[in-house]
């Protein structure tokens, strides 16, 4: 795959973002991480009706309007920035554009307006504006995805004058209306960039008020012929309204953000009456960035103790003014880059499963990068996670679990940089208990770990999430010779491997560059350099993964009282799902070993595996063998049993994947220079059948056909709501008929339900498709509606 041809911003009118069709209740706009995260809400209305919102529905001050100096007329084009404007009068006229929708892709997120012609040139066609809202996902370059920023365009298509203003308030660095802020006016020498800086005057670090950061500066950036001002919303939002500009000033009365509400703004006007002179119509365009840094971004209880933690981009911008200036001036680059992925998405997706399909994984990727956050270094990157509002828990296990298939598809590179604070924190001694802790801190950004022990309680979960996610992402490692790895971007890049003595197995410390695109990651795994990595990243962390298989050999197969990832459905004994996924987990240890050489573990664990499976099946399926029960002692009841995913993704399955993960089974080429396994080590009776009889799958799949609901397939027979990342994990491996009708009947949801938040992953499949009681949204586990794509590119691309 090579990357897109590099194109000139103003050429590209919409910034794709042109086939989407679902209508969700709520839009991306600019989405980074837990703390820059604005999102349109009342999607399906005009985008003037509401303000635009932080996830959690908080309104935030952010206001575009456009004004024809002709007619001298002000159109409001996002938020309610005319609520400060007299209707009529002598100067301006308030009116209304045509709205013509909003289009997403991956990245982007346009909205297209009609503006009419003046009254004095009634024949000249309408006016196109295109607002375009672009938070790149780039995984062609950890760097660029690394930066806590994104960009706002305008862009216009006419034959007469158009002047656009854009204004934001303080809400974007507190969530405490009465914060007092200050702020800073700068203007580069070497090209003229104008940024406005913000915060609050006395920031309170790695302290949350209603889930927003009281720590941090907003940096808002234009070009050098854009006009600067800040000061009262409605004084600065009447002049442009009443002359078409600003006065490039800056008021000096620092106070509180509803005082007199300070806004920073800008504006820039379009001459294209001069320009289209004898041509038709012109196009031109305006790209302004919103930018939240912070430093320290989280803190931390790594193995030095607690550290506060430095964001990753500081380990190649020495200032937030080098940052700021590199990513505005970077924005070609970050679009064709993020084009490619959401191109590549919408290809892959559409044939996977349908232009429904395509449009839910789009909606889906930006919220679920917008819950981390990078940071560490070059030398030991990581990730940092917020469950976003279930309960706001750092590192969640059974949160990144479900949202790993996006990871996998997109970047297993990001899954690993997860995973370590998981695996360094508990290697450290700090967390005393056997199985994996369930995460890493009661509240983000505070991932101070639970040094008592007493997190909450899902052991048996969280052990066979880490081993699925770790035996997952060593096989992400492994591709070549025939085998596709697991990600299409995971072959871009440098094969060059810096095998020094690094902290961390996968370093980003050699960069590629491609089609004069700097910045790239190199190769991720592939060939040698898969089984290096993959080696040096078990070898240190072995016996933690050892330790979790040993609990769930004790306590797996028939569970005692506990919580699942789903813990708002509350504990439950013998909990089918549940012993099945820590089976698959004992199953994928056994492979984990092989790659260490750890034969005797890798033969016992096997072992131990093939015979819970056989007693899982005598326990789990119901009498007349149609379905799994929800528990093993609950007669009558049925599940959605989703660990069939872990089990076909991890290539155990191979009526489904075509082949089995087995290092011992792959292409000895592949390897080259590594010694092969040894004769006899791997055991003679190992399975080259399904691990799961394939008879489980087929039956769970015409078991869901007969309970689907309206809006999908409930989670289990207590309730009729479900979980969409579950739904999608099912649906994955059920027959193609039974996966078409879930993926349908989800896209029906998505254009019918009632709720009033960034996409929820629990819902009712009946009546309104509302929030159960339980109010889920933005989080991040919406990565299992990759599941499709996943499980189609494990195994060496052999998955479906």
């Amino acid at each position: 795959m090579r990357l897109a041809p590099h194109f000139s911003a103003i050429v590209i009118s919409a910034l794709g973002a042109t086939a989407s069709t679902l209508t969700p209740p709520v839009l991306p706009l600019i989405v980074r991480n837990p703390y820059l995260s604005t999102w349109l809400p009342s999607a399906r209305d005009v985008p003037w009706g509401h303000w635009p919102s932080f996830y959690t529905g908080q309104e935030i001050g952010f206001g575009i309007l456009a004004a024809v100096p002709a007619s001298r007329v002000v159109y409001p084009l996002l938020g309610r920035p005319h609520d400060s404007l007299i209707p009529s009068g002598h100067d301006y006229n308030v009116s209304y554009a045509t709205y013509k929708g909003a289009k997403y892709d991956a990245s982007t997120t346009n909205l297209t307006y009609l503006i009419p012609a003046p009254s004095n040139n009634a024949s000249l066609e309408a006016l196109e504006l295109v607002l375009s809202f672009l938070s790149p996902i780039t995984p062609q370059s950890t760097l660029r995805q690394a930066i806590p920023a994104a960009y706002v365009s305008a862009y216009v298509t006419g034959a007469f004058d158009i002047d656009i203003y854009i204004d934001l308030n303080g809400l974007w660095v507190s969530g405490d209306r009465g914060s007092s802020i200050e702020w800073t006016y700068a203007q580069a020498e070497s090209d003229g960039l104008k940024t406005w800086s913000f915060k609050r005057q006395s920031e309170e670090v790695f302290v949350e008020k209603q889930d927003r950061a009281e720590w941090g500066t907003l940096y808002f950036t234009a070009p050098a012929d854009a006009q600067h001002e800040c000061g009262t919303s409605a004084l600065l939002r009447q002049r442009f309204s009443k002359t078409g500009a600003l006065q490039n000033q800056v008021d000096p009365k620092f106070r509180s953000i509803m005082d007199e509400e300070p806004v920073f703004a800008y504006s820039k006007s379009f001459a294209l009456s001069k320009s289209a002179h004898g041509s038709g119509t012109f196009s031109d365009s305006v790209t302004f960035t919103i930018a939240h840094l912070q430093d320290p971004v989280v803190q931390y209880a790594s193995e030095r103790g607690l550290t506060l933690m430095r964001p990753l981009w500081k380990s190649w911008f020495f200032s937030d003014a080098a940052l700021i200036r590199y990513h505005y001036l970077d924005f070609g680059n970050a679009l064709n880059l993020a084009r490619n992925y959401s191109d590549q998405l919408a290809i892959d997706a559409f044939q996977s499963g349908s232009s429904n399909y395509e449009d839910i994984v789009a909606l889906s990727a930006r919220q679920v990068l917008g819950a981390t956050s990078f940071s560490g270094t070059p030398d030991n990157p990581v990730l940092f996670l917020k469950e976003i509002s279930s309960n706001g828990n750092c590192q969640t296990v059974d949160v990144i679990f479900p949202a790993f298939p996006f990871f996998l598809y997109t970047n297993p590179r990001w899954l690993a940089y997860l995973l370590e604070p998981l695996l360094e924190h508990q290697l450290s001694g700090q967390y005393p208990n056997k199985y994996s802790m369930h995460d890493l801190g009661a509240h983000f950004p505070n991932q101070t770990g639970h040094a008592d022990g007493r997190d909450e309680y899902m052991p048996v979960e969280e052990c066979g999430d880490m081993l699925i996610m770790g035996l997952a992402l060593v096989n992400s490692l492994k591709y070549g010779l025939g085998y596709e790895p697991q990600s299409r971007w995971s072959a871009l890049g440098t094969e060059e491997y810096d095998d020094g003595n690094r902290e961390s197995a996968f370093p980003l410390t050699i960069f590629s560059w491609q089609d004069g695109v700097a910045g790239l990651d190199d190769r991720w795994g592939g060939s040698t350099k898969g089984i290096k990595q993959a080696e040096k990243w078990l070898r240190k962390s072995y016996r933690i993964w050892k330790q979790w298989t040993g609990y769930l050999v004790e306590y797996t197969l028939e569970p005692h009282n506990q919580l699942s990832t789903d813990d708002f459905a509350g504990w439950l004994a013998l909990h089918s799902n549940l012993a099945l996924k820590g089976i698959i987990g004992i199953k994928a240890m056994s492979e984990l070993a092989e790659v260490v050489g750890e034969y005797e573990d890798a033969k016992y664990y096997m072992n131990v595996s093939s015979t819970y499976i056989k007693k899982w099946e005598e326990f789990a399926i119901s009498r007349d063998g149609t379905h799994a029960k929800l528990a093993y002692n609950w007669y009558g009841s049925w599940t959605t049993l989703y660990s069939l995913f872990a089990d076909a993704v991890l290539c155990f399955h191979p009526s489904i994947t075509k082949k089995q993960s087995s290092l011992a089974e792959s292409d000895p080429a592949i390897w080259q220079d590594q010694q092969p396994l040894q004769p006899g080590a791997v055991p003679s009776d190992r399975r080259p059948d399904d691990f799961i009889p394939h008879a489980v799958y087929t039956n769970q799949s015409a078991w869901y056909h007969i309970v689907m609901q309206r809006y999908g397939l409930p989670l289990d027979s207590r309730h009729l709501y479900t979980k969409s990342d579950w739904e999608f994990e099912a649906a994955a491996v059920a027959e193609e008929s039974v996966r078409a009708e879930i993926l349908d009947r989800v896209a029906n949801w998505i254009n019918d339900t009632t709720t009033d938040r960034p996409l929820t992953d629990l819902y009712d499949t009946e009546g309104d498709g509302g929030f159960p009681g339980v109010y889920f949204f933005a989080r991040p586990v919406v990565g299992g509606h990759f599941s499709f794509l996943a499980l189609e590119r494990a195994c060496g691309g052999k998955g479906q």
